[in-house]
């Protein structure tokens, strides 16, 4: 028997870890980011603009005001849509840079790679990293697609390219592997060693 998951609505909010300046950086709205206009140049070419409320995230200026050292490893514990939903709700207080769709790996870029997402928990990795959210539960490895696994990989490895985040384990990471992460995800089966063969394999 299954023990009943919270929604990552839950999750994430319970998890979330702000500072000062991170609530007041929310509060900045900037153009690119207002629902409906898409970026005169995505972060990510195969990304589609699907844009989180302003109210969930900080703006920057990375990486020169904070370097971008990670690319950080969720899994949503919701369907991809529900997860936009959540990120576009201004009382959410959470948001992820990138969501990967299960069924065919589609990618939808909710914050901009410049701009402090709040996914990690924790304002330090926040402000360091660039989240992507996974569509699927821990505990269901089905949505694991190798549709996800391929489209994910890409992203990552462009993301490791365009800012100089080694391929590794140390910088590639589970949420769970946060400092002070009180989330389990990617959980057991997701398969890290599959995954960075191909974030690797990337040319």
């Amino acid at each position: 028997m299954n023990t009943p998951q919270p929604s990552r609505r839950s999750l994430l909010r319970g998890g979330l870890v702000l500072g000062t300046a991170a609530a007041a950086g929310a509060l900045a709205t900037p153009a690119s980011a207002r629902p409906g206009r898409r970026p005169r140049v995505l972060d990510y070419p195969d990304a589609h603009w699907t844009p989180a409320s302003t109210s969930n995230y900080t703006a920057a200026s990375r990486p020169s005001e904070y370097p971008i050292e990670f690319v950080i490893i969720h899994v949503t514990q919701e369907t991809y849509a529900d997860t936009i939903d959540i990120f576009q709700d201004s009382s959410a207080q959470v948001s992820a840079h990138y969501v990967v769709r299960s069924a065919d790996g589609y990618v939808g870029q909710c914050v901009r790679d410049k701009d402090v997402a709040w996914h990690a928990g924790n304002w330090d990795y926040n402000t360091r990293s660039i989240g992507i959210e996974h569509e699927g539960w821990v505990d269901q490895p089905e949505y694991f697609t190798d549709a996800m696994y391929e489209s994910s990989a890409r992203l990552t490895a462009h993301l490791c390219d365009t800012y100089g985040i080694p391929k590794d384990r140390r910088n590639i990471i589970g949420h769970i592997e946060v400092p002070g992460a009180t989330h389990t995800d990617p959980g057991p089966y997701w398969d890290w060693a599959r995954y960075m063969d191909l974030v690797k394999s990337v040319k």
